[in-house]
């Protein structure tokens, strides 16, 4: 957490200061409300604790500017016997808390704890709106994925670690979504972290958290991935990416249930379910000394595999009307979906697969020319690059040659994301952002 101390009486800027410093706390100076505006033009401050009186502009005044410009900025009220009443004004303008001087360093380190929690609670509220917001169903016809979906609520009863694997786009997030809020864990947090997209300095302080000074711009302790969703899930998506230093670090955390943050000593104990998603195959993996086969076993207490969509073509109109619901709007009031579209989607082999699908739904959504979605609205691309003839390009657009560009490469290699790296000749992690940017 970063504080910002503003008072005019330098000896309680030293004194508190090093105080919070001793506590882990990034700790600013200012000695008046011009001063405290100027460092937040500099940085970001979680927490500001402002003296009532001071020459310039007051800790009342630098309320008022704080609540227009820096709402999510906490404020503290420090005052003396004699402006006690101004002080109970100032929470009613939305100060947090005030603080009557002189005071011992316990008291203010009290409140700062309650604006410690209170954050990760309003964190875990935005988990679980964030959750309310993506759980969706299964939808399917298919007899495989039916199985498929009465395992989860099989399965969701139980504690047992759950290892995922099928290709990209897939579905395989939403089946780990659907064994979370079907189990005893369902009031607590599910936390997805994709660890492909992570380079592995950056996903190690993810997955444990790290303590200030930990490393560069570590300012401030920060929980890791795991103890957020500690009573709860957590999604591990992409677990083949790994390094072998992290897979050892996670080994200990599914045996132990332990682990310490970076650059930290304290042993933190976690309960957490964890169901972990792959489209590699880690069998290969093990031979070829990339995955620990004492990882993988304790990963795949119980697997599920969920089939590509071309093996599964009757869910294709069900999956197409669905995501059509989702994205029209009253602006776009699309009816339905023709006929002759529906056969064309079925006759795609989908390498993308239900990420695919959706993509190209919300896209016929906005070139839709009526109240239907026609065969022509759907622009499918069903070839991969022209190995002799050199590539065909589909514009003079840059935006547009890069993304058909990763788009055939994709479909060329049946989305293997390392084989497409390789071939673009650019990393995984550069490969993921650019999918994500283009939407593919």
């Amino acid at each position: 957490m970063k504080i910002l101390i503003v008072d005019d009486e330098v000896n309680l800027l030293q004194s508190l200061g090093d105080v919070l410093r001793s506590k882990g706390f990034m700790v600013g100076t200012a000695r008046n409300g011009l001063e405290a505006l100027d460092r937040l033009k500099e940085r970001f401050f979680d927490l500001i604790i402002a003296d009532l009186k001071m020459p310039r502009m007051g800790g009342m005044e630098l309320l008022e500017v704080l609540r227009e410009r820096y709402p999510q900025t906490t404020v503290v009220i420090l005052t003396g016997y004699g402006t006690v009443k101004s002080a109970v004004d100032a929470i009613k303008r939305g100060a947090y808390d005030y603080l009557v001087k002189p005071f011992v360093p316990d008291e203010i380190l009290l409140i700062i704890q309650k604006v410690v929690e209170e954050e990760i609670l309003r964190e875990e509220h935005r988990y679980m709106r964030q959750e309310l917001e993506r759980r969706g169903e299964i939808i399917t016809e298919n007899p495989e994925m039916r199985k498929l979906k009465d395992l989860t609520n099989q399965v969701a009863r139980s504690n047992a670690t759950v290892l995922i694997t099928g290709e990209t786009g897939t579905g395989k997030e939403l089946i780990a979504r659907a064994i979370h809020h079907q189990s005893l864990r369902k009031a607590k947090l599910f936390v997805k972290l994709n660890c492909a997209a992570l380079a592995e300095g950056v996903l190690e302080s993810e997955l444990f958290g790290h303590e200030r000074g930990a490393f560069t711009d570590a300012y401030h302790q920060k929980r890791g991935r795991f103890e957020v969703a500690d009573g709860g899930t957590l999604f591990l998506d992409e677990i083949g990416d790994i390094s072998p230093a992290i897979q050892v670090k996670l080994l200990r955390v599914l045996q132990e249930g332990e682990f310490e943050r970076v650059g930290g000593e304290e042993t933190i104990r976690v309960d957490v379910r964890i169901i972990a998603a792959t489209n590699q195959n880690l069998s290969e993996a093990i031979k070829e000394k990339r995955f620990r086969e004492d990882l993988f076993y304790r990963l795949n207490v119980v697997s599920f595999y969920v089939p590509p969509l071309r093996k599964r073509k009757e869910d294709i109109p069900l999956l197409a009307r669905h995501f059509l619901k989702k994205y029209r709007t009253s602006r776009r009031q699309i009816e339905d979906i023709s006929e002759a579209a529906l056969d064309y989607l079925t006759s795609y082999d989908w390498p993308g697969n239900v990420r695919e699908l959706e993509n190209a739904i919300e896209r016929a959504v906005v070139l839709a020319k009526d109240s239907f979605v026609k065969a022509e609205d759907l622009a499918l691309s069903t070839h991969g690059l022209a190995k002799d003839k050199g590539i065909s390009l589909p514009s003079k657009s840059l935006w547009e040659v890069e993304s058909y560009l990763i788009k055939s490469v994709l479909e060329e290699t049946d989305w293997n994301l390392k084989k497409t790296a390789r071939i673009l000749q650019i990393s995984r992690t550069t490969l993921y952002s650019k999918i994500n940017k283009h939407k593919i």
